[in-house]
């Protein structure tokens, strides 16, 4: 694939059926709507967490991943 058009394309066809979260970034605040995270494990390590803390836990994940994935971009 070369142009934005089949690159948009491919990523259509990837995720069709799938819903897609909404991420958006302002002011260094990440805002995440609609995220659905299919991962039996991760799930089983999310419950053994008190349900008030799920929140809490889900966001600590998130920037510890993301920190991890720091410079891969380029790969």
């Amino acid at each position: 694939m070369t142009g934005k058009t089949d690159v948009s394309k491919a990523w259509k066809a990837f995720t069709k059926g799938v819903r897609v979260a909404d991420v958006k970034v302002e002011d260094g605040i990440i805002s995440v709507k609609d995220l659905v995270v299919q991962d039996p494990k991760a799930a089983a390590v999310l419950m053994e967490y008190p349900e008030a803390r799920w929140a809490e836990v889900t966001r600590r994940a998130l920037k510890i991943g993301l920190g991890y994935l720091k410079g891969g971009a380029q790969d």
